[in-house]
């Protein structure tokens, strides 16, 4: 039989484990690395700084690194929230769609600023930095892939049907680009990412539709001129 001291314990405990949820592991991780200036190289010294175990932890994520990752994911779903909660989002055209997302998305990343700046200078190497995208990457491409599919339900002609995994792939180098454009911009209110994200798709969608070049001239022509200022 328990005693009253191991039935309390047991309580604790319970109580302890619930509530460490994934949210909370991810706020404490985005707090350390923001007022430590550092990430965290020890599983155990991060946990017990916010009491809670290893094997709570491990639960939800097998290391740093899958952390990072889950971030970037939760940063994609909540855009993906904000966006079909407009009423109007499902009449939305598929560039309409596209706008949205990557407006929403930047939104979200402006919020947690500092922590993605930190984040993605954290290593020299860029590679590095780069790999916590991989789960955003197939987000992002399978996003754009059920945009290009619904667009090619309506095209009876195979020849004017539009190739899904190019225009995928594309969808996550725009990302890529935009991701870096955002980063160095220092126009207020990051006006000039919002133009660049309007004339990157506004491109992007006018080449797969093979017509109006002139605005893949207009994008180029700004990112020169931006690259001069």
């Amino acid at each position: 039989m328990a005693t009253g001291t191991e039935k309390s314990a047991k309580t604790n405990k319970a109580t302890s484990k619930k509530s460490v949820n994934t949210g909370k592991i991810t706020n404490a991780y985005m707090e350390w690395v923001l007022t430590k200036e550092k990430a965290p190289l020890s599983v155990f010294k991060f946990c017990k700084e916010n009491n809670f175990s290893e094997g709570q932890f491990y639960e939800h994520f097998g290391s740093f690194e899958g952390l990072q990752m889950a971030i970037w994911n939760a940063f994609y779903e909540e855009t993906i929230r904000l966006a079909n909660q407009d009423e109007g989002y499902e009449a939305y055209t598929n560039k309409e769609k596209m706008l949205t997302f990557f407006y929403t998305f930047f939104e979200l990343l402006t919020i947690n600023r500092s922590y993605v700046l930190f984040t993605l200078r954290q290593h020299q190497h860029m590679m590095k930095n780069l790999s916590q995208l991989k789960g955003l990457r197939q987000n992002i491409k399978h996003f754009a892939a059920a945009l290009i599919r619904e667009s090619n339900e309506d095209k009876k002609l195979k020849i004017l049907k539009q190739s899904v995994t190019v225009f995928s792939e594309g969808a996550w180098l725009q990302t890529l680009f935009l991701l870096k454009f955002w980063m160095d911009d220092n126009s207020p209110n990051f006006e000039h990412t919002d133009v660049a994200i309007e004339k990157s798709v506004r491109a992007i969608f006018d080449v797969f539709d093979t017509q109006h070049l002139e605005s893949v001239l207009d994008f180029g022509k700004f990112l020169w001129k931006e690259k001069m200022a």
